[in-house]
């Protein structure tokens, strides 16, 4: 295992420190443990707060996308490992502003359990929450099993969303509704080619052989749908293209935001071969491209692949994924 850290166990840490370090316009580290990452003005009065949470090892995901707009508060966690409860309670404490906090994150059972008990609790300090799960990973799960679905690189649309909703006014219930409206129009399917290797742990997460790539694998080395030979960029794109676009039943004259996105390790010329294939088809359905994301917005350490996300969009949905915003990582193509 080759990699720039000091000890593994302040792997975390000392990335929150960094990034704070670097952003310091736009990042503060916060918290009982220094585990949470709030945006600058957090807890402004008034405003429906949004936290999300989850493991560290993905970034941008989950902390850097704090920002006006975007996310409020992130409470992060060890690499591939959850928040603590209390690290949850005190993302929610940074973004209350009186007006309800929306607990917006990935669909897995650590997750969900550690917001659920800091929701409950905070709930009997008078702070109103609510809970929209990211669920976009079709190859986790088949559509009559969609509540088993995890949440990967689409959940990004919907901080977009849920973000600019809250900031322009909106109630909890309102920014609740059309986070999970953003969480039910994305699918997003991933390819791996190599595996990545946990700090603490000191071994690849997984094997893979060298001319082996396998379809559907989630961010955490789980299980996807095939593993066979390296394919040509073209081909495995046009696989997960047609998966994504069949998920959405997409029709002549609908809309689409697509993200392409590098899993750590890919380079920025392979995404583009990828986006090119992508594009291409849907142009040949009729089905226009708005606001394209190619780079890294969700990745899983310096695993080497990538994901395709397709957005379906609405009028309100558009609207509010071009609204301004002040996050350093949220980079339209």
């Amino acid at each position: 295992m080759k990699k720039l850290f000091n000890n593994p166990n302040d792997y975390a840490d000392e990335t929150l420190e960094g990034m704070c370090l670097a952003f310091p316009n736009h990042y503060a580290r916060s918290g009982e443990t220094g585990r949470v990452i709030t945006r600058q003005g957090v807890g402004e009065q008034g405003k429906v707060g949004i936290v999300t949470g989850g493991g560290s090892g993905h970034l941008p995901v989950f902390a850097g996308y704090c920002g006006s707009g975007m996310i409020d508060a992130c409470a992060v966690g060890n690499v591939f490992a959850g928040p603590s409860v209390a690290d949850c309670m005190d993302a929610i404490k940074a973004a209350n502003g009186g007006a309800g906090v929306l607990r917006l994150y990935g669909n897995y059972g650590g997750d969900r359990m550690n917001f659920d008990m800091a929701g409950e609790m905070l709930e009997l300090e008078g702070i109103e929450t609510t809970t929209v799960l990211t669920a976009d990973d079709v190859a986790s799960a088949g559509p009559e099993e969609a509540e088993k679905r995890r949440g990967v690189a689409g959940m990004v649309y919907a901080f977009k969303i849920a973000g600019a909703a809250a900031k322009a006014g909106a109630n909890l219930a309102e920014v609740t509704a059309i986070a999970q409206k953003a969480a039910d129009s994305c699918r997003t399917i991933g390819v791996a080619l190599t595996p990545c290797s946990v700090p603490e742990v000191g071994k690849p997460t997984f094997e893979i052989g060298e001319d082996e790539i396998e379809m559907g694998m989630g961010i955490h080395g789980e299980p996807g749908i095939w593993r066979g030979a390296l394919a040509s960029a073209d081909e495995i794109a046009q696989e997960m293209t047609e998966r994504v676009a069949t998920e959405l039943d997409l029709q002549a004259g609908d809309r689409v935001s697509v993200l392409v996105n590098s899993l750590g390790a890919t380079p920025h010329e392979e995404l583009f071969i990828l986006y090119r294939v992508v594009a291409r088809f849907l142009a040949e359905q009729n089905v226009s491209i708005v606001t394209p994301l190619v780079g890294r917005f969700a990745t899983s350490m310096e695993m080497t692949g990538a994901s395709i996300s397709m957005f379906k969009l609405d009028n309100e949905l558009e609207g509010f994924l071009n609204a301004p915003t002040d996050c350093p990582f949220w980079s339209p193509a």
